[in-house]
């Protein structure tokens, strides 16, 4: 009896497909109003400091 992999069994390994430059574009603009619109708030204010703060304790860590 043979050992199955992941790649034996149907429906596991998705195929990826390619995005359009229209698809793209529209994320783009998404995220852009998404930022504009949560970035004044308090609740964006928020998610910026923990972003911030994480990337600092990153670039700390990983700095000699």
């Amino acid at each position: 009896m043979t050992q199955r992999t992941a790649d034996d069994r149907p429906g596991i390994a998705r195929r990826t497909e390619a995005r359009s430059r229209l698809d793209e574009k529209v994320t783009v603009i998404v995220v852009l109003a998404f930022g504009v619109l949560v970035a004044p708030t308090s609740f964006g204010q928020g998610v910026l400091d923990i972003v911030s703060q994480l990337t600092q304790s990153v670039t700390q860590s990983s700095s000699p």
